[in-house]
């Protein structure tokens, strides 16, 4: 399976993987299923830092740079055909980043991990729900 990470389920992995339910950890570990991350994550996370929402212990590009060198995760690129997508998908929200989450997962075809019950929902792109 293909699976692009939210944004919260990226983190938790990260920072509190007791937040994840067993069958997503069993997903996240399963070494044929490919991990895929948006760059909006990376802005997301970045912003939630700055906030001090998410709190890590050192620079944060830092801290990025060795997130990413540590984990085996594609990229998923943000490119013309996501961003048109992400404003004609029929969600219940106009929440910019999960937007362009949900427009990736649909454009590349990958399954979108969330918790979040607004995506869950959408029968747009396959889900995996954090439960």
């Amino acid at each position: 399976m293909r699976l692009l990470l939210d944004t919260h389920i990226w983190l938790w992995g990260l920072l509190d993987p007791s937040k994840l339910a067993r069958r997503v950890v069993r997903a996240l570990e399963a070494a044929e299923n490919e991990l895929w991350l948006s760059p909006i994550s990376t802005w997301e996370a970045l912003v939630l830092i700055e906030k001090g929402r998410v709190v890590i212990d050192r620079d944060p590009r830092r801290w990025m740079a060795e997130v990413w060198q540590a984990a085996p995760l594609r990229e998923a690129p943000l490119t013309q055909d996501v961003a048109v997508q992400s404003r004609f998908l029929d969600l219940p929200h106009q929440d910019p980043a999960d937007r362009f989450l949900a427009a990736t997962a649909k454009v590349y075809g990958l399954t979108l991990v969330s918790a979040d019950e607004r995506l869950l929902r959408s029968s747009e792109f396959a889900t995996l729900a954090n439960r």
